[in-house]
């Protein structure tokens, strides 16, 4: 490993943010996935948890992912109640997308705790318990004839405004569990890094 990479490495580590996760709830596009994949790469989440009960988990594609997938961890959940519950534990506020009537503007409500957002199905969106069980429902302000965003860019339309505002409010002081997370990554990358992009 040169100099240069190891540098990249750590510089890349210390901005990702444990604090802020994803949870994809039966997507079963692998390029939607992968497209996912890349974007939280880019606002530093290192971890994305999926949930699969009704479609298979898909074969992810570099390509489409630009190999954003080597770089954040996949945690599989077999059902909405146990990711729930298991985010709950380690402190997250969850925030399902959603269209219903309680629904809140994205810009409307603070990401810049503790958050896990929640995406659905390109079809069906997320699943009612998925709606039901999360502590905030949201929405993406839209003003024209469709209704829906695609999943990847929906997703990363939130995620940059979770970004905007943790640069606005500046960036807390992450708690031990969190560095220790950063501390295993960066152990990990610098034994035994993915190979480079061909």
């Amino acid at each position: 490993m040169t100099e240069r990479r190891r540098e990249k490495f750590l510089r890349v580590i210390a901005a990702r943010r444990p604090d802020l996760t994803l949870v994809l709830e039966d997507i079963h596009d692998p390029h939607n996935v992968s497209a996912v994949f890349r974007s939280a790469d880019a606002v530093g989440i290192p971890r994305v948890h999926l949930v699969y009960q009704i479609d298979k988990f898909p074969k992810l594609g570099k390509k489409s992912s630009a190999s954003a997938s080597m770089w954040v961890r996949k945690t599989k959940h077999s059902s909405i109640r146990e990711c729930y519950d298991a985010l709950r534990t380690d402190g997250f506020t969850v925030c399902a997308t959603h269209l219903g009537k309680e629904a809140v503007s994205l810009y409307d409500f603070d990401m810049t705790g503790r958050v896990a957002l929640v995406f659905g199905n390109e079809h069906r969106g997320v699943s009612q318990e998925a709606a039901d069980l999360a502590d905030v429902n949201f929405r993406i302000p839209m003003v024209g004839m469709i209704e829906s965003l695609n999943i990847s860019v929906a997703c990363a339309v939130t995620l940059y405004e979770a970004f905007r505002q943790r640069i606005a409010k500046g960036m807390k002081k992450l708690p031990p569990k969190d560095r220790k997370l950063l501390k295993e990554l960066s152990d990990e990358w610098l034994r035994d890094p993915p190979p480079r992009k061909r």
